[in-house]
């Protein structure tokens, strides 16, 4: 069952290729104006280059979040998913990993073009890509309980980033320092250690707090 609503979710995402190409376009247009505004200076480039890109990659994330169950909300098949056979906890884990195959996958594919675009050796493209592996579906767990608690709101994105920002300050601060410690061959290790923790929590609580969110908005 919970792999019939994963194909599910990925079937309809595919209907919508506006929707999904959005937050890759602002991810790309971020990527590409900074090295335009700055000038091609490779040492200032390297510099800011781990930053640039995770908060590119933050607020694309954030983009793509507001339809995780607007659509569902406006066809009223939300008040369906309450009703399914299968635990409401196992559903939105389902569309939470169906989201990021769609959204945050995408982010990690364009890591080569970001990585030549910022001037990145191989050995910093390859640590941005595993920071991006690890934290974009860790964007995706911490979002969605913010997502389901606005669902019902009209002007619900403004608040969405006021609860979902500060829990990815720890998320950003450990990727980019990563990717500094590996522009300055550093081991980094640790950091990865720290992001695969967070990964595995987010991934643990988020499907049954987003269950409750969607719960009590629907009341």
């Amino acid at each position: 069952m919970m792999w019939r609503v994963f194909r599910k979710e990925l079937r309809i995402a595919f209907r919508h290729v506006a929707d999904m190409a959005n937050p890759l376009w602002f991810f790309l247009i971020v990527i590409t104006l900074f090295p335009l505004s700055i000038g091609p200076e490779p040492l200032l480039l390297a510099r800011i280059s781990s930053g640039v890109i995770w908060v590119a990659a933050l607020l694309a994330s954030l983009l793509a979040l507001d339809r995780l169950f607007r659509d569902d909300l406006q066809d009223g098949s939300l008040e369906q998913l309450l009703l399914l056979p299968l635990p409401l906890p196992a559903v939105v884990l389902a569309r939470i990993l169906a989201h990021w195959m769609v959204t945050g996958l995408p982010l990690l594919l364009l890591s080569p073009l970001a990585a030549l675009l910022l001037g990145m050796d191989v050995y910093g493209w390859q640590v941005m890509a595993l920071t991006l592996l690890l934290g974009t579906p860790t964007l995706s767990f911490l979002g969605a309980p913010g997502v389901a608690l606005t669902v019902g709101l009209k002007k619900g994105g403004v608040l969405l980033s006021v609860l979902v920002l500060p829990l990815t300050i720890p998320l950003l601060i450990f990727a980019t320092a990563a990717m500094d410690a590996a522009s300055l061959h550093l081991p980094v290790q640790g950091y990865f250690a720290v992001l695969g923790a967070m990964l595995v929590g987010s991934a643990t609580l988020s499907p049954f707090m987003t269950a409750a969110a969607l719960r009590i908005s629907m009341q």
